[in-house]
Protein backbone atom coordinates (compact mmCIF):
# COMPACT_ATOMS: atom_id res chain seq x y z
CA UNK A 1 0.00 0.00 0.00
CA UNK A 2 1.37 3.10 -0.77
CA UNK A 3 1.61 6.53 1.29
CA UNK A 4 -0.87 8.19 -0.36
CA UNK A 5 -3.78 4.95 0.23
CA UNK A 6 -2.21 4.41 4.24
CA UNK A 7 -2.80 8.41 4.62
CA UNK A 8 -6.69 7.83 3.19
CA UNK A 9 -7.00 4.60 5.12
CA UNK A 10 -6.00 6.30 8.33
CA UNK A 11 -7.86 9.16 7.93
CA UNK A 12 -11.27 6.83 7.10
CA UNK A 13 -10.63 5.23 10.20
CA UNK A 14 -10.49 7.87 12.26
CA UNK A 15 -13.63 9.25 11.17
CA UNK A 16 -15.24 5.93 12.13
CA UNK A 17 -13.75 5.81 15.25
CA UNK A 18 -15.11 10.01 16.16
CA UNK A 19 -18.34 9.07 15.04
CA UNK A 20 -18.30 5.67 17.37
CA UNK A 21 -16.84 7.71 19.94
CA UNK A 22 -19.45 10.18 19.36
CA UNK A 23 -22.78 7.45 19.49
CA UNK A 24 -21.23 6.22 22.55
CA UNK A 25 -21.19 9.86 24.21
CA UNK A 26 -24.82 9.73 23.46
CA UNK A 27 -25.63 6.43 25.24
CA UNK A 28 -27.56 7.05 28.28
CA UNK A 29 -27.71 10.73 27.36
CA UNK A 30 -31.29 11.89 28.65
CA UNK A 31 -33.98 12.75 25.72
CA UNK A 32 -36.62 15.65 26.39
CA UNK A 33 -39.47 15.26 24.48
CA UNK A 34 -41.35 18.27 22.48
CA UNK A 35 -45.28 16.94 22.62
CA UNK A 36 -47.33 16.62 19.48
CA UNK A 37 -50.90 17.14 20.73
CA UNK A 38 -54.49 17.74 19.62
CA UNK A 39 -53.92 17.33 16.28
CA UNK A 40 -50.67 19.13 15.32
CA UNK A 41 -49.94 21.53 17.81
CA UNK A 42 -46.75 21.79 19.57
CA UNK A 43 -43.78 23.97 20.23
CA UNK A 44 -41.57 26.07 18.03
CA UNK A 45 -40.81 28.65 20.17
CA UNK A 46 -40.05 26.98 23.85
CA UNK A 47 -36.18 27.28 24.51
CA UNK A 48 -33.72 24.40 24.83
CA UNK A 49 -31.32 26.41 26.12
CA UNK A 50 -31.54 24.82 29.55
CA UNK A 51 -30.56 21.43 28.22
CA UNK A 52 -27.26 22.14 27.70
CA UNK A 53 -27.21 24.45 31.12
CA UNK A 54 -28.33 21.35 33.02
CA UNK A 55 -25.14 19.30 30.96
CA UNK A 56 -22.92 22.26 31.86
CA UNK A 57 -23.69 22.38 35.25
CA UNK A 58 -24.46 18.96 36.44
CA UNK A 59 -23.17 15.25 35.48
CA UNK A 60 -26.61 14.45 33.92
CA UNK A 61 -25.70 13.83 30.07
CA UNK A 62 -28.65 16.00 28.03
CA UNK A 63 -29.59 15.43 24.36
CA UNK A 64 -29.68 18.65 23.05
CA UNK A 65 -32.77 19.46 21.15
CA UNK A 66 -36.08 18.41 22.05
CA UNK A 67 -37.43 15.13 20.20
CA UNK A 68 -40.89 15.69 18.86
CA UNK A 69 -43.53 13.30 20.62
CA UNK A 70 -47.29 12.55 19.99
CA UNK A 71 -48.86 12.46 23.06
CA UNK A 72 -51.16 9.75 21.80
CA UNK A 73 -48.12 7.28 20.64
CA UNK A 74 -46.17 5.03 22.86
CA UNK A 75 -43.07 6.23 21.97
CA UNK A 76 -43.98 8.99 24.81
CA UNK A 77 -43.42 6.38 27.46
CA UNK A 78 -39.78 6.43 26.35
CA UNK A 79 -38.62 9.56 27.61
CA UNK A 80 -38.70 11.20 31.39
CA UNK A 81 -39.56 14.63 30.38
CA UNK A 82 -41.51 16.36 28.15
CA UNK A 83 -42.91 19.87 27.57
CA UNK A 84 -45.77 21.30 26.17
CA UNK A 85 -46.47 24.29 25.06
CA UNK A 86 -48.83 26.54 22.45
CA UNK A 87 -51.23 28.89 21.59
CA UNK A 88 -55.19 29.37 20.95
CA UNK A 89 -57.79 26.43 22.60
CA UNK A 90 -57.21 22.72 21.94
CA UNK A 91 -59.24 19.31 23.26
CA UNK A 92 -57.34 16.84 23.70
CA UNK A 93 -58.44 13.38 22.18
CA UNK A 94 -59.48 10.27 24.23
CA UNK A 95 -56.37 8.44 23.87
CA UNK A 96 -54.81 11.31 24.45
CA UNK A 97 -55.79 12.08 27.78
CA UNK A 98 -55.61 8.08 28.72
CA UNK A 99 -51.77 8.60 27.47
CA UNK A 100 -50.79 11.94 29.28
CA UNK A 101 -52.60 10.02 32.43
CA UNK A 102 -50.62 7.36 32.54
CA UNK A 103 -47.60 8.84 31.64
CA UNK A 104 -47.53 11.14 34.85
CA UNK A 105 -48.20 8.14 37.13
CA UNK A 106 -46.16 6.02 36.06
CA UNK A 107 -42.77 8.07 36.31
CA UNK A 108 -43.33 10.74 33.68
CA UNK A 109 -42.72 14.58 33.86
CA UNK A 110 -44.61 17.31 31.98
CA UNK A 111 -43.68 21.04 32.16
CA UNK A 112 -46.47 23.13 30.57
CA UNK A 113 -47.21 26.94 29.77
CA UNK A 114 -48.35 29.18 26.85
CA UNK A 115 -46.68 30.84 24.45
CA UNK A 116 -46.84 34.32 25.21
CA UNK A 117 -48.60 33.73 28.11
CA UNK A 118 -51.50 33.27 25.71
CA UNK A 119 -54.80 33.22 27.69
CA UNK A 120 -56.96 31.07 25.45
CA UNK A 121 -54.23 28.11 25.73
CA UNK A 122 -53.75 28.45 29.43
CA UNK A 123 -57.54 27.91 30.52
CA UNK A 124 -57.67 25.11 28.05
CA UNK A 125 -54.50 23.31 29.63
CA UNK A 126 -56.42 23.86 32.98
CA UNK A 127 -59.73 22.82 31.75
CA UNK A 128 -58.04 19.21 30.34
CA UNK A 129 -55.50 18.43 33.08
CA UNK A 130 -58.30 19.32 35.88
CA UNK A 131 -60.12 16.60 33.35
CA UNK A 132 -57.37 14.17 34.12
CA UNK A 133 -56.02 14.30 37.48
CA UNK A 134 -59.09 16.44 39.57
CA UNK A 135 -60.27 20.00 40.39
CA UNK A 136 -57.79 20.35 42.65
CA UNK A 137 -54.39 18.80 41.47
CA UNK A 138 -53.15 22.02 40.25
CA UNK A 139 -51.39 23.16 43.34
CA UNK A 140 -48.99 26.16 44.41
CA UNK A 141 -45.52 25.74 44.80
CA UNK A 142 -43.89 27.30 47.81
CA UNK A 143 -40.79 29.40 46.68
CA UNK A 144 -39.48 27.39 49.39
CA UNK A 145 -40.26 24.11 47.74
CA UNK A 146 -36.50 22.44 46.91
CA UNK A 147 -37.53 22.63 42.82
CA UNK A 148 -35.83 26.55 43.48
CA UNK A 149 -32.51 25.38 44.65
CA UNK A 150 -31.81 22.11 42.51
CA UNK A 151 -29.12 23.77 40.57
CA UNK A 152 -29.65 27.62 40.94
CA UNK A 153 -31.29 29.63 43.85
CA UNK A 154 -34.48 30.70 42.61
CA UNK A 155 -35.78 33.33 44.90
CA UNK A 156 -38.54 35.23 43.05
CA UNK A 157 -39.88 34.51 39.53
CA UNK A 158 -40.43 37.87 38.13
CA UNK A 159 -41.97 38.94 35.29
CA UNK A 160 -40.27 40.46 32.19
CA UNK A 161 -42.52 43.17 30.77
CA UNK A 162 -44.06 44.02 34.25
CA UNK A 163 -44.31 44.59 37.51
CA UNK A 164 -45.36 41.78 40.12
CA UNK A 165 -44.38 38.33 40.38
CA UNK A 166 -45.22 34.60 38.70
CA UNK A 167 -46.03 31.55 39.84
CA UNK A 168 -45.16 28.02 39.71
CA UNK A 169 -47.88 25.74 40.06
CA UNK A 170 -47.52 21.75 39.85
CA UNK A 171 -49.39 18.28 40.42
CA UNK A 172 -48.01 15.86 43.49
CA UNK A 173 -48.10 12.18 42.57
CA UNK A 174 -47.09 10.19 45.71
CA UNK A 175 -45.20 13.18 47.31
CA UNK A 176 -43.21 14.16 44.11
CA UNK A 177 -43.87 17.21 41.72
CA UNK A 178 -44.85 15.29 38.24
CA UNK A 179 -46.33 18.42 36.31
CA UNK A 180 -44.78 22.61 36.42
CA UNK A 181 -47.50 24.97 34.77
CA UNK A 182 -47.50 28.37 34.69
CA UNK A 183 -49.95 30.46 32.85
CA UNK A 184 -46.81 32.53 31.92
CA UNK A 185 -44.16 31.91 29.89
CA UNK A 186 -41.75 29.63 30.95
CA UNK A 187 -40.81 29.31 27.07
CA UNK A 188 -37.49 31.65 27.27
CA UNK A 189 -38.17 32.50 23.15
CA UNK A 190 -35.89 35.04 23.79
CA UNK A 191 -33.08 32.31 23.43
CA UNK A 192 -34.88 30.32 20.90
CA UNK A 193 -34.19 30.93 17.07
CA UNK A 194 -36.15 33.40 15.21
CA UNK A 195 -39.08 33.29 18.13
CA UNK A 196 -39.73 35.85 20.03
CA UNK A 197 -42.54 36.79 22.64
CA UNK A 198 -45.06 38.90 20.45
CA UNK A 199 -45.79 41.26 22.90
CA UNK A 200 -46.59 38.80 25.51
CA UNK A 201 -45.44 38.67 28.91
CA UNK A 202 -42.74 35.83 29.84
CA UNK A 203 -40.79 34.76 33.58
CA UNK A 204 -37.74 36.39 32.93
CA UNK A 205 -35.51 33.77 34.73
CA UNK A 206 -37.06 30.97 33.11
CA UNK A 207 -34.29 29.40 31.86
CA UNK A 208 -32.61 29.12 35.10
CA UNK A 209 -36.00 27.44 36.46
CA UNK A 210 -36.20 25.22 33.62
CA UNK A 211 -32.84 23.82 34.01
CA UNK A 212 -33.61 23.68 37.87
CA UNK A 213 -37.20 21.36 37.49
CA UNK A 214 -35.30 18.95 34.57
CA UNK A 215 -32.57 18.44 37.60
CA UNK A 216 -35.20 17.75 39.93
CA UNK A 217 -37.24 15.16 37.58
CA UNK A 218 -34.55 12.88 37.07
CA UNK A 219 -33.04 12.97 40.38
CA UNK A 220 -36.81 12.20 42.32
Amino acid sequence: MNESHTSHAMKTFLALALLVTSALAKEGAVECGNLIYAGTKTSNCFSDEFLTTVQQKTSIATERRFKPVKLGSDELYKIPFAIMTGEGDFTLSTTEREHLKKYLESGGFLVASPSCSNAEWAAAFEREIKRLMGNDALKDIPMDHEIFRTIFTIKDLKLAKSTGEARLRGIFHKGKIVVVYSSDGLNDSSNAEGCCCCGGNEIGNAMEINANILAYALLH
